[in-house]
């Protein structure tokens, strides 16, 4: 473990920094380790020092570092094929699409690259369907965004943010977006007129902070939709695959979002990928040439996701994340500590919230990492926490440990 009492950053960590402060763009505020080397929920610095990675890169990396089935679909898919463009069809894209179909209990697929890109896809999809199934006039159609929302950083996502930053110097951005309380299924009543073609929401808001709506409220988002001929999207791309103890985070009220998206771990962090999953309806309004990625459902990426789903399956990975994530959750909210304000979370998805006397999380991420546990604020007061889902409980107790340390 790294020296808790050091303050000074070792020569060779020295180096890399200098490298990337040097020659790169200044959009990320990272801490100040260099990592090198990742298996399990381990990863290891350039100077040798190990630590608990307790962000899982915001979820990708549900199936933990390097998983070795998964390296090694990607190294026997690569040496076999590993592009095409959608010029051509291959043998692995089919296969991909009835498992993924199958085990996320969807009519049709379409995928991509990015997270941002697949609610791009989505956006299109359900205003097509607005256009040419629902009726609503051209150039109309409405979709509901939530307040606090985050879903991806292209200039139409970050249009329909209510965080200033995101938006601050990228304008001007494309209308056809309005933004309603969070967790509130009146305000989304209220909201849908004859122009509304989709509600786009998150079921746990994690850029938001770890925001929780309350229990039910997917269910009567999902009654609200049905009733008013409104696309439910739901954006699944750091809830689901796992991440809250179940497959999808819409699993905990038994619905089915009319389309949802997916990525970070659909590859366990191996390669890019991300996919809309959605009913005939929604994903059969795309002809040749409305839309298209000359690397989206490419051979490598669909060979590597369909290990990273039977690996999440197969090794229990949901049902140890449930029972993890219980456990941790129930432990974090025993801590006695002046900053804490509020513990949440479900599964291994997990917000501790600080108040703001506390000076920020960012200092106590700073502390842990000299801890050797890896963690990162969000929306300035909320330590995250979110392991890969192989996580054990007496590693869980290990870092509980030094999370007493600085909270305390």
């Amino acid at each position: 473990m790294p020296d808790k009492q050091s303050t000074e950053i070792p020569t060779k960590t020295s180096h890399y920094i200098t490298l990337e402060e040097t020659y790169g763009a200044k959009n990320y505020l990272p801490l100040d380790v260099v990592l090198s080397r990742g298996e399990g929920i381990w990863v290891w610095d350039v100077e040798g020092n190990r630590y608990m990675d307790m962000l899982s890169a915001y979820s990708a990396l549900n199936q933990g570092h390097c998983h070795p089935r998964i390296v090694q679909s990607l190294v026997d898919q690569s040496k076999k094929l590993a592009l095409t463009s959608r010029a051509f069809r291959h043998d692995q894209l089919g296969l991909f699409y009835k498992e993924i179909c199958g085990l996320l209990d969807s009519d049709m697929v379409l995928p991509m690259n990015s997270g941002a890109e697949a609610i791009e896809t989505a956006i299109k999809a359900v205003r097509k369907w607005g256009y040419t199934k629902k009726g609503i006039p051209e150039d109309r159609a409405e979709i509901l965004v939530c307040q606090n929302n985050f879903h991806g950083r292209t200039v139409t996502i970050v249009g329909f943010s209510t965080e200033h930053q995101y938006k601050d110097g990228f304008g001007p951005f494309a209308p056809g977006f309005k933004a309603i309380p969070y967790g509130d299924p009146d305000a989304l009543q209220k909201s849908i007129t004859h122009f509304t073609a989709g509600f786009l929401v998150e079921p746990i808001q994690g850029e938001g902070g770890v925001i929780i709506p309350p229990q039910g409220y997917l269910k009567r988002v999902r009654g609200i939709c049905d009733d008013l001929r409104i696309a439910l999207i739901l954006d699944e791309i750091q809830t689901g695959l796992g991440r809250t103890g179940r497959m999808l985070a819409q699993d905990w009220e038994g619905i089915k979002a009319d389309v949802t998206v997916v990525g970070k771990a659909l590859s366990g962090g191996m390669y890019p990928i991300s996919a809309v999953l959605a009913k005939k309806s929604f994903l059969d309004v795309f002809k040749p040439g409305d839309h298209g990625s000359t690397f989206g459902g490419n051979p490598l990426a669909c060979a590597v996701a369909r290990t990273a789903l039977k690996v999440l399956v197969e090794e229990k990975m949901l049902e140890n994340a449930h029972d993890a994530g219980t456990y941790f959750i129930n432990k974090l909210k025993e801590i006695k500590s002046p900053f804490i304000k509020e513990v949440r979370g479900k599964g291994l998805m997990i917000g501790v919230e600080l108040h703001p006397e506390a000076g920020g999380a960012r200092r106590f991420c700073e502390m842990l990492m000299k801890r050797g546990i890896l963690c990162k604020e969000t929306h300035e007061h909320v330590i995250r926490f979110a392991p890969p889902l192989i996580i054990k409980k007496d590693e869980i107790d290990r870092a509980l440990e030094r999370i007493n340390t600085v909270l305390v």
